[in-house]
């Protein structure tokens, strides 16, 4: 295969190449940035939290008449008595605040009592004692809350301090960087001594860095309904819908009239899909404008090479009279297109570079890993030898005789 021959050709019609050599290094640059937001929502998408999201469910109530703090208090030990009867459930338990809900409680915690040292926000969980088997938390180190840890709402907001607190792997390695954080002191509620650390645990919302994601911390508080939302696990996930119509049966007979609603109700795994939905959308609109430009560029690549073997059914005639084969014609052709893929795929990694650059400086997107860039490159080679090869055949198909009696 002489290049020099080739190349010559290409200056012969440096606009057309010009044109698509851009269109190629457009699409490799926006391709490699689309490929790596949607590996990034993916990735989001599937991180775990923590918990058994299968057996879990979810049921917020609202009190028409709350009554006192006793009575309120009374009617949750009365409805999770209840709601365990069922045949369906494992455990049930109160938390201050769930998974993809709309909920977000945090404290700053530190290192110091110090008001002036460095602190972090980090979110807090409060339950009673059934809560960790509950959302099936799994305990990395040190352990659990002793039963006489546990304290009532009204002693926390009366200023009780000095509770002992579990605190997640990903928040121990941040505040005690290659050591144990059993034992050790942390300033929330005062000074509190971490006596666990839960191997994940993750924020009700995912939104803030990705690294303080998984800072979290379990407070032993005892709740009452109100404050919070009942989590029972189910004892067969296939089961769930079963379990919620049972346990909105239960606690509308438990107890005074409340409002209790099937709209109020939902699995965990529910709470993630809907969660990410905008997450799945723009993936699936990256995903749609990714296929668009390549089916552009391709299209692209389609038309020139075929107005090319147009223009040269002379040559191509000539070529095959004085011995050329068809596997020659087509070897040309895709030449051709591989050198023009390649200076517009060399052009497109600096552009998706670029793009990424401006993307990090405006939306807080993390730098593009080096290995998109030799994928994008290989879809767009293959894209080009793909789309070339169509008119290649046809070109390898013109008999000698008729290509040099063409005007």
């Amino acid at each position: 295969m002489h290049f020099r021959h080739i190349l010559n050709a290409l200056g012969r019609h440096r606009i057309a190449v010009a044109l698509l050599v851009l269109e190629i290094a457009f699409s490799c640059a926006v391709v490699c940035n689309a490929l790596f937001l949607i590996g990034n929502r993916l990735e989001r998408m599937q991180r775990p939290t923590g918990v058994d999201e299968a057996h879990v469910v979810e049921m917020f109530i609202g009190s028409v008449t709350p009554g006192s703090a006793e009575a309120v208090m009374a009617q949750t030990r009365t409805d999770i008595a209840a709601l365990r009867a069922i045949p369906g459930v494992a455990n049930v338990a109160v938390v201050n605040q769930t998974l993809f809900g709309n909920s977000f409680s945090a404290s700053g915690v530190g290192l110091s009592d110090d008001a002036k040292a460095p602190r972090i926000s980090v979110t807090q969980y409060m339950g009673d004692a059934n809560l960790a088997d509950t959302l099936g938390l799994k305990l990395a180190e040190g352990q659990w809350f002793k039963p006489d840890e546990f304290i009532t709402e009204e002693q926390l907001e009366a200023g009780r301090s000095g509770l002992p607190v579990i605190i997640t792997k990903a928040l121990a390695e941040h505040l005690f960087p290659g050591e144990s954080a059993v034992g050790r002191t942390i300033y929330a509620f005062g000074a509190n001594r971490v006596v666990g650390v839960l191997d994940r645990l993750v924020q009700p919302r995912d939104s803030g860095p990705t690294e303080s994601y998984g800072y979290a911390m379990l407070f032993p508080v005892t709740l009452p309904y109100t404050e919070g939302a009942y989590v029972i696990r189910v004892k067969d996930a296939m089961r769930r819908d079963a379990v919620i119509q049972d346990v909105l049966r239960t606690l509308k007979a438990s107890g005074p009239l409340r409002l209790i609603s099937p709209k109020y109700a939902f699995t965990l795994e529910s709470q993630r899909a809907k969660y990410y939905r905008n997450d799945r959308a723009m993936a699936w609109m990256l995903v749609g404008v990714c296929v668009l430009l390549l089916v552009v560029t391709a299209v692209g690549i389609v038309g020139l090479t075929s107005f090319w073997v147009a223009q040269r059914r002379r040559q191509i005639g000539i070529r095959r009279a004085i011995g050329a084969t068809r596997g020659d014609i087509l070897r040309y052709f895709q030449t051709e297109n591989f050198l023009i893929a390649s200076l517009g795929i060399a052009l497109g990694m600096v552009l998706t570079y670029g793009l990424n650059l401006l993307l990090m400086a405006h939306y807080e997107l993390a730098r593009l890993p080096g290995y998109y860039l030799p994928v994008g490159a290989l879809v767009l080679w293959v894209l080009g030898q793909l789309a070339v090869l169509g008119p290649a055949l046809r070109a390898a198909r013109v008999p000698p005789v008729v290509a040099t009696r063409s005007a």
